[in-house]
């Protein structure tokens, strides 16, 4: 039986601040927030089961907001990116493997999270310029691509995806795709590709714009299991689908993260679900199992620093898979 996994996880927005404007974005926010080090540690404390703590927040809040410089001086950081790895280590310590999206970063700032996160991921989006980013200097496709393969020149294992249909055609969505697979086949380093559909939210410039359908998205889970290398699998989100059973069938084999403390974020309108509800999606065809921020393929190569190696060798079994 073919399996499809997932990750018990805890959701940490550091802020909601971001230097980009996408027209589409429902979780940025101008009021200037950090969250703090007890904030932290008490949605780490409510975390019971969960092994993999999600970092995700807005890009380089500190180049556009001169309170987030100040907070951060405040709280005795040098810059965002020393904030971010002080906050990663205290995951470590309570017992988490930090998986981080930072946005964009350069290649010596990934190198500073490097040890301190199982994985790491950027959203490539879509390798075309598209008018919901026409404010957004973060999604630039060659700026994120060059991080990319940044991360791939380092051995990070990485999370990447595409956001289907923010205005990008059907052409754009394969070359996306092939852009992805070329930067896995020059550095091994991609673990999953994300195929995510937009969902309109209120208040932002797209709110009235039709998200893809469902067909299209089965397509696109098709075209990219059709140009992914097989090692690379693809995630379907659950919580933005009425039912992961027929993108199971069209390729998908993770379902991402699911928390059992926070609700997602960025889609707050889509609750998670239920881990027996997943299971019974799969309709008894495939075997729902649980795995870590690191995928099993680099839990074997070893793709990991000595800081998170008790972690992973208490959390991991044989085949590199979560514990039951």
């Amino acid at each position: 039986m073919e399996i499809v996994t997932y990750s018990k996880n805890v959701f940490i927005p550091l802020t909601p601040n971001c230097r980009n404007r996408c027209a589409y974005c429902g979780y940025r926010s101008d009021e200037p927030k950090l969250m703090s080090e007890g904030e932290v540690r008490s949605l780490l404390s409510k975390a019971s089961g969960a092994k993999e703590a999600l970092f995700t927040f807005g890009e380089r809040p500190d180049e556009a907001y001169p309170e987030i410089r100040r907070m951060l001086k405040e709280m005795g950081y040098s810059d965002f990116v020393d904030y971010i790895a002080h906050m990663n280590k205290i995951a470590v310590r309570t017992g988490f493997l930090p998986h981080t999206n930072a946005g964009i970063l350069s290649k010596n700032e990934l190198a500073r999270l490097k040890d301190l996160n199982a994985s790491m991921g950027l959203m490539l989006e879509q390798a075309v310029e598209l008018e919901c980013h026409r404010d957004s200097p973060g999604k630039k496709p060659e700026v994120r691509i060059k991080m990319i393969r940044n991360a791939g020149r380092l051995e990070i294992p990485f999370t990447t995806g595409i956001l289907v249909g923010i205005g990008e055609r059907k052409y754009d969505r394969q070359y996306s795709l092939e852009v992805i697979a070329d930067l896995h086949s020059n550095y091994g380093h991609v673990q999953e590709v994300i195929i995510q559909n937009f969902k309109p939210k209120k208040g932002t410039r797209m709110e009235n714009s039709s998200p893809p359908t469902t067909e299209e998205m089965l397509e696109t889970v098709k075209i990219a299991r059709e140009i992914l290398p097989e090692d690379v699998v693809v995630q379907i989100p659950p919580n933005l689908v009425d039912d992961i059973y027929p993108f199971v069938k069209a390729g998908a084999r993770d379902v991402g993260g699911i928390s059992n403390v926070t609700h997602d974020f960025i889609n707050p309108e889509s609750p998670w679900p239920e881990i027996e509800r997943i299971q019974s999606m799969l309709r008894g065809e495939f075997a729902l199992k649980e795995r870590l921020s690191l995928y099993p393929k680099f839990v074997k190569l070893k793709w990991y620093s000595t800081i998170l190696e008790p972690l992973i060798e208490k959390y991991a079994d044989a085949d590199g898979y979560a514990r039951p």
